[in-house]
């Protein structure tokens, strides 16, 4: 049985994970200045998808491998780090919002699923959960279904906010230094994302 003290004990550590800065969120602020929130719906959507999967995993065991071979996880943080400095560095200069010459898109529902598994954060978020918060009286696919339910409920709504704060700032890209202010806030906050992987 799983009681409320659980659900409120996950919800919050759902919450706070997912929406503090990290990854995906600094991802989703990036996508909501360039392309809007309507066209991030995508990557807002993959990012769930893909976590419940990963959830499902280690609820099923892949938790283990982890624990057994902590190198896996080693690499997946440079993986993750070497990539936030790729979009750091792609950040400089493609805030052109209203340029007809940009063929920039936003990242695709499946591709937001694919990153969750080289994301350090989210393989964190799974095994801490399941470590402290797996009902362990249920049978393993209610236990399982319990925890990803959970998890999408209170991750959409948690990264939305994100998405969302940058096509708010989208609306004041025409002011050029403004413009260039918030790359150089985006890149940064990329790369201290990144730096805080590998740390």
């Amino acid at each position: 049985m799983i009681s409320f003290e659980l659900l409120v004990a996950i919800s919050v550590y759902y919450f706070v994970m997912y929406a503090t800065p990290g990854p995906n969120n600094s991802i989703l602020t990036a996508s909501g200045i360039k392309f809007g929130f309507i066209r991030t719906i995508p990557n807002i959507f993959g990012i769930p998808t893909g976590h419940g999967i990963q959830l499902a995993l280690v609820c099923f065991g892949l938790g283990a491998l982890f624990t057994q071979f902590p190198i896996l996880l080693n690499i997946l943080k440079y993986v993750g780090a070497c990539y936030l400095l790729y979009l750091a560095w792609k950040m400089f200069g493609s805030l052109n919002v209203s340029s007809a010459e940009d063929k920039s898109t936003p990242l695709k529902y499946y591709e937001a699923i694919l990153f969750q598994f080289v994301n350090p954060k989210a393989w964190v978020i799974c095994i801490t959960a399941v470590s402290l918060f797996y009902p362990r009286d249920e049978n393993i696919i209610l236990g399982t279904v319990f925890m990803v339910v959970m998890s999408t409920v209170i991750n959409i709504p948690s990264i939305s906010m994100w998405a969302l704060g940058g096509s708010v700032i989208r609306n004041y890209l025409t002011n050029e230094k403004l413009k260039k202010i918030i790359e150089c806030l985006l890149a940064i906050l990329l790369v201290g994302t990144a730096i805080s992987i590998i740390l």
